[in-house]
């Protein structure tokens, strides 16, 4: 073995030796030269180390065009492109006094690549359908995106936007938004979250694919990018993603692994020492290495196109890079993860580099390589002409997928959804969730979603397809696998990569634990995708209590952006339905039950759409002595209740509140009718935590602690959520 020893002030990474059984002496040679001369900033040529593991089926993908150098660019205007890249995030990141640089200081030969070489886009048409996609997964070094964006001519990321990162009002904030930043594809920041979203944009091109593309007239035909890093591939959610996008062979899927060693605790060699590759290869990956990331921009162009050739597999590049490359006392270290270089180091740094411009200058020579807007508009209108084409041969078709990409669905899909009568025999709300599932999945083109190996419990099945799969990817009904983590994260991507998808996934209730997180960001980032939840309280009885929902409900209605809805029955199931296709910027969480409920009289889909509403008793605005609320099965109960108190010659309104959120969205007036502030006697009644209904109700049945193994008849009785306990508590306010 050789052990290669440079000056300290490098800090280069000593422990990395080189076999020389495995290597010539002349490829020793050119790499140490490489490493020599690894902060000066010119170009090296040094022998090209990829080694790939190829596919046995590998084809040619039909737009998969070689990635290249521009003709007639120098290799010291791509190093100016690549350092300029570096610069604008040192000094964004400085000028803040926050942020990342190591990572962006790292990837920049490979965001160079990606964005200027490889990438399909038209930076003045952020929205262009046929688009190629980029995902950060290691969303703390946005600067590299927001760099690149600006450098390749996004209008929403301007110099004085860079110079506003992680501010008040910026458009930069400090993690990549996509509802604030034009061009950013998904929010991301938790990590292995955009990895995960990342395969979900690549199904869904795999999908519209395979389900509209003609052998004469292919017209959707993109590749989904992502930059991950040693924290994604530590975050459990990643390796359930990748475990599904190897089962379905997404050939359009290629990962940048950034392999960095370095960690917020330090080097990753304290926790982190598995054979990553090797893990991806098993999953069933194409997997490549690119042993020189900081200047083998050659070796990086040469994966690319190695993955492009690839079609059945999705691709993973592992790209060893230094984090912080160029700073001569900071790189290869957690010092440059999460904090500015500072005023000293960024000069000795620029001195490193031999970059010799003031901070936040771009060369000329580098805004006229790195802007892609005609590049892009060239593409775009190529495609346009297309699209033309196919519109006059396969109109039908171009009818659905026209509402995919736009977002206009049929005029007349609502009316599918069926209505009920009392009489109509009763069935679990998760029963009418199947009902409405089927009809939705015939009425609207971009329907599709699926369950975490649950669908025959959460009747999740849309009848009339079959299933998303490797060879069948035109099919609407995704197996995501006991995969909960990385279903929500794939779901909400699928909602975001065209308006016209509406995606649901769907689990028991109390496993929504696992993809809170995927929850919170379908919130925040405004994809409105649906959340199946059945079995959503301790009706689902003997299962016991690690499988029965308590505070769920009450956290997820803490949830900022975030629709509940908990039907009574097959009217109010159809409502919550048609409310959450309506969202185009919020997603919905359905809690269904698992035991029977009866079809109630008054209730409706209109009087869902009111968040809550009057079914019995005193109508809206008529004097009231108390007031029953109940939600999904405890519904019925506070109709009986209202009943009972009727009868007693008190005059009880029975208010139904299927979603607290819709409700708060009415008139004052409105809502004054439904809960006069002169009646004090007002009782709710819902199987789960009682939290949260002070702000509507005097007292409150419900259960505030964990569930019980037993029938679900036996748990309501002796957990006192009964007919009887709601009477006796409006009785008490009243007296």
């Amino acid at each position: 073995r050789i052990l290669l020893i440079l000056p300290a002030h490098t800090h280069f990474r000593l422990k990395h030796t080189f076999d020389t059984a495995k290597m010539a002496a002349v490829a020793a040679a050119a790499s140490m030269a490489t490493a020599a001369s690894a902060f000066t900033g010119k170009r090296v040529q040094a022998s090209k180390k990829v080694s790939a593991v190829r596919s046995s089926k590998a084809c040619v993908v039909t737009r998969a065009q070689a990635v290249a150098a521009p003709a007639g660019v120098s290799t010291e205007t791509v190093n100016d492109c690549i350092n300029s890249i570096r610069f604008l995030a040192i000094d964004a990141i400085n000028k803040s006094n926050s942020g990342h640089p190591g990572l962006p200081m790292g990837c920049a030969p490979m965001g160079y690549v990606i964005y200027r070489e490889a990438m399909t886009h038209n930076p003045k048409n952020f929205t262009w359908f046929n688009r190629d996609r980029f995902v950060l997964s290691a969303g703390h070094g946005c600067m590299l995106q927001y760099s690149l964006m600006h450098l390749t001519g996004y209008p929403s990321v301007s110099n004085k936007d860079l110079q506003s990162f992680r501010q008040w009002d910026s458009i930069t904030p400090g993690h990549p938004e996509n509802f604030i930043t034009d061009g950013i594809e998904v929010t991301t920041g938790p990590l292995g979250m955009g990895f995960c979203n990342a395969v979900g944009l690549a199904m869904a091109e795999k999908h519209l694919a395979g389900r509209f593309n003609k052998p004469d007239c292919e017209i959707v035909d993109h590749y989904t990018y992502c930059i991950m890093g040693d924290g994604c591939n530590m975050e459990g959610m990643s390796g359930e993603g990748a475990s599904l996008a190897a089962h379905w062979g997404l050939g359009k899927l290629i990962v940048f692994y950034d392999d960095n060693h370095i960690s917020i605790d330090g080097h990753t060699d304290i926790s982190f020492t598995e054979d990553v590759s090797k893990r991806y290869e098993a999953y069933g990956w194409h997997v490549q290495h690119v042993e020189d990331g900081n200047t083998d921009v050659d070796g990086i162009r040469a994966a690319v196109n190695k993955a492009k050739s690839v079609t059945d597999k999705p691709s993973f590049i592992k790209v060893t890079t230094l984090i912080g490359y160029g700073s001569p006392n900071k790189s290869d270290s957690h010092d440059v993860h999460g904090a500015p270089l500072g005023a000293e180091e960024t000069i000795a740094t620029r001195k490193n580099l031999n970059w010799k411009h003031e901070a936040f200058v771009v060369p000329e020579n580098v805004q006229t390589m790195m802007d892609c807007s005609a590049k892009g508009a060239a593409a775009e209108a190529e495609w346009n002409k297309k699209l033309e084409v196919y519109k006059t041969k396969y109109a039908a078709d171009f009818k659905d997928f026209n509402s995919i990409m736009t977002g206009e669905l049929p005029s007349d899909w609502a009316s599918k959804l069926p209505q009920y009568k009392p009489e109509d025999k009763g069935v679990a709300t998760r029963i009418h969730s199947q009902t409405m599932l089927n009809a939705l999945g015939s009425a609207i083109p971009g329907f599709v979603g699926g369950s975490a190996d649950l669908a025959p419990s959460n009747m999740t099945l849309m009848k009339q397809f079959g299933d998303f799969q490797k060879d069948t990817p035109a099919e609407r009904n995704i197996r995501y696998g006991v995969r909960e983590h990385a279903m929500g994260a794939i779901a909400n991507a699928i909602a975001l990569h065209s308006p016209g998808f509406k995606t649901y996934c769907a689990t028991f209730f109390i496993f929504s634990d696992y993809m809170r997180c995927s929850m919170r960001i379908a919130a925040l980032s405004g994809a409105p995708t649906l959340f199946v939840m059945t079995h959503d309280s301790i009706g689902v009885g003997e299962d016991g209590p690690t499988h029965q929902p308590i505070e769920h409900l009450a956290s997820f209605r803490a949830m900022p952006q975030m629709l509940v809805m908990r039907p009574a029955d097959g009217n109010e199931t159809a409502g919550a339905y048609k409310i959450a296709i309506e969202q185009k910027k919020r997603p919905t969480t359905m809690a269904l039950s698992r035991q029977v409920v009866p079809n109630l009289p008054n209730t409706s889909m209109a009087g869902v759409a009111l968040g809550a509403y009057t079914v019995a008793g005193p109508a809206a605005g008529e004097p009231v002595d108390c007031i029953i609320i109940g939600t999904g099965t405890e519904l019925e109960l506070a109709v009986k209740a209202g009943a009972d108190l009727t009868a007693k010659g008190k005059k009880c309104r029975v208010v139904s509140m299927p979603c607290w959120e819709l409700f708060e969205e009415q008139s004052k007036e409105y809502r004054e009718s439904i809960f006069p502030k002169s009646c004090h006697a007002i009782v709710s009644i819902e199987a789960g935590s009682t939290f949260g209904w002070a702000k509507y109700a005097d007292k409150s049945i419900g259960h505030d602690d964990f569930g019980a193994s037993a029938p679900a008849g036996i748990l309501y009785k002796e957990f006192g959520i009964t007919v009887e306990a709601a009477v006796a508590a409006a009785e008490e306010c009243m007296a």
